[in-house]
């Protein structure tokens, strides 16, 4: 079976636990990563999407008036009100057995809004500067130079002028649930998105809260003194590392995708690595990742 599909069917099963483990394990977590302090100043223009969200009451409110205003917005490309009206039926119809569904379509658009150009309330169009760069506007909002490129479909670090681009200013904060073998990327408490990983043998994987402190794209993986390149079959860090504020741990790739959802590893966090990638592209140096039983 196709690797991709593999994963994506995994991902449809675990959901189901995500809403119990965030209820049972949400509240003894820590907190999520504060705000950056202080104000930004740069010149920056918040838009602001008028909602057509219908607002249904009474007997007029239906599974299916939602259900084919989404099919609409869908077809229309709006995301921003698929988004809301895949909200406003999980929180209506949260018995229905295709809830699940509906979140992972939320999840889908998630990371559709993040990679688009679209401007929402979790980010700014901000004109660009003689003497910007794009690390330099990345470091300014606490976001990545990746974030900023994949979002404005830029093919180069060339920025002109003048030009106004989407630069995304919420912080992130990553979630491992090691008994549910899950990841959650969420933004503040919202959930973006959920991933199958692998966890350590043993529960070897050490919970408590920590930080990424140094992301690497292709490592070169260093076991008991022998170096073993990036191109290597037998480097099973895969394509990208965001390493812990926690010596030799950290969330991987890997060479080993049939392992995922498993206790499998030394004591890091493997993802798949298309989906280690997308994290990797959208959460900066600073990141806190919060690991939980």
């Amino acid at each position: 079976m196709n690797k991709k599909i593999w994963i994506a069917a995994l991902v449809i099963f675990a959901l189901i636990a995500v809403f119990l483990v965030l209820k049972i394990k949400g509240n003894s977590a820590a907190s999520s990563v504060a705000g950056s302090k202080g104000a930004v100043t740069a010149k920056v223009k918040k838009i602001s999407t008028p909602s057509r969200v219908k607002s249904y009451s009474g007997s007029g409110f239906t599974m299916s008036d939602l259900l084919s205003q989404v099919k609409e917005f869908q077809a229309e490309g709006n995301l921003v009100d698929a988004k809301a009206v895949y909200q406003k039926l999980v929180v209506e119809f949260s018995n229905s057995a295709d809830v699940m569904n509906w979140q992972k379509m939320i999840e889908e658009i998630n990371i559709k809004l993040l990679f688009s150009p679209i401007v929402t309330s979790n980010s700014v169009l901000y004109e660009i500067k003689p003497g910007d760069a794009l690390i330099k506007i990345a470091n300014k909002f606490k976001t990545t130079a990746d974030l900023i490129k994949k979002s404005n479909n830029l093919t180069s670090d060339k920025i002109v002028p003048g030009r106004k681009i989407k630069v995304i200013t919420v912080p992130f904060n990553i979630f491992v649930d090691k008994s549910q073998n899950i990841l959650i990327l969420k933004s503040g408490e919202e959930i973006l998105k959920t991933y199958i990983v692998s966890t350590g043998k043993n529960n070897s994987t050490p919970v408590g809260n920590f930080k990424i402190v140094n992301k690497l794209p292709n490592p070169t993986w260093f076991k008991n003194g022998a170096v073993i390149p990036a191109d290597s079959p037998e480097n099973i860090l895969g394509t990208r590392w965001l390493g812990l504020d926690l010596a030799s741990y950290g969330i991987h790739g890997t060479t080993e995708p049939e392992s995922l959802g498993k206790q499998a590893t030394q004591g890091c966090v493997r993802m798949a690595n298309f989906e280690v990638e997308e994290l990797y592209t959208i959460v900066p140096e600073g990141t806190e990742v919060v690991i939980v039983d």
